[in-house]
């Protein structure tokens, strides 16, 4: 049997089919995004790590492991009173306690300005095991703290999955907007948040049509949605998926099997968005990852 007469044929072993084929490669790729996916939760600094959330209020706000600090750090931080954090017109300024110990990016810190998340990478301020930086949401600034000995990360106990089912990867539809449509997507602290979708991804499941509203980051979509398997069998508030932007001819590949949860599901010092209304499947979606216990 000659490849070359058989049109459309995968060049394979003759005695394998392409649908097999297609399944085999699925499931490796899927295997491999799994395994990127939990190596970045576990790393030092990933979500796992992540053990405290402070508002700041104007002025002032001392931090340290005492039990006096506005901001109370983790024993790990090895110092009791590291110096404050003055919040001013939207601006966070450092301010270390003499022989603290605080650095960035490796260097001492005596006195410095803080950067956000919104300004890009936000600047990291670093005690013993503990990590700790500005995030700002609704003009409002508030210190995440993370730390690689938090018992979140050191005793993760793996993630579980819906069985790999190519069915669930399906090929959706852009269809842009003009001009993109806002969407106000509220965080789990009741905060609403603008975000720009700039078209609808419309796909078909057993015959019928949905649509979900994606938000562009760099060069993919994020999806942010919910269906009848949360609070049940997956996140109550719903999870995430990601895409690449649509090719030459308007169509997305929506692969299921690479939804993943919030990182509210490991800790509650997060600040995930919600799924917007439009967003929420009516049907049950067993694929991805399931709700962690």
């Amino acid at each position: 049997m000659r490849l070359g007469l058989l049109p459309g044929a995968c060049l394979i072993a003759a005695l394998m089919s392409c649908g097999i084929a297609d399944r085999a490669g699925h499931e490796r790729e899927i295997l491999a995004w799994r395994e990127s996916r939990v190596e970045k939760l576990r790393a030092p600094y990933g979500w796992l790590s992540l053990v405290g959330l402070y508002w700041l209020r104007e002025g002032e706000n001392k931090f340290g492991s005492a039990p006096d600090n506005s901001l109370v750090l983790p024993p790990t931080s090895g110092v009791e009173h590291a110096g404050s954090l003055w919040l001013a017109e939207g601006r966070v300024l450092a301010e270390a306690a003499e022989g603290s110990g605080l650095t960035a990016d490796g260097e001492p810190v005596t006195s410095m300005r803080l950067h956000t998340d919104v300004e890009g990478t936000p600047t990291e301020l670093a005690l013993g095991s503990v990590r700790l930086h500005i995030i700002e949401r609704e003009h409002k600034q508030a210190v995440r703290v993370k730390d690689s000995q938090a018992q979140t990360r050191t005793e993760f106990k793996g993630i579980e999955y819906y069985p790999i089912d190519s069915s669930w990867r399906v090929k959706a539809r852009f269809e842009p907007y003009d001009p993109p449509k806002v969407l106000p997507i509220v965080n789990v602290l009741g905060m609403p948040e603008p975000h720009e979708s700039p078209g609808a991804l419309v796909f078909e499941v057993d015959g019928e049509t949905f649509r979900l509203d994606p938000i562009r980051e760099d060069d993919e979509l994020f999806v942010v949605f919910g269906d009848a398997t949360n609070g049940s069998e997956t996140y109550g508030a719903g999870r995430f998926v990601y895409t690449d932007l649509p090719s030459e001819d308007g169509t997305v590949v929506l692969d299921f099997n690479k939804s993943y949860n919030p990182p509210c599901v490991f800790t509650p010092y997060s600040t995930c968005p919600l799924p917007p209304r439009q967003n929420k499947l009516p049907f049950a979606l067993r694929a991805g990852e399931k709700i962690y216990k």
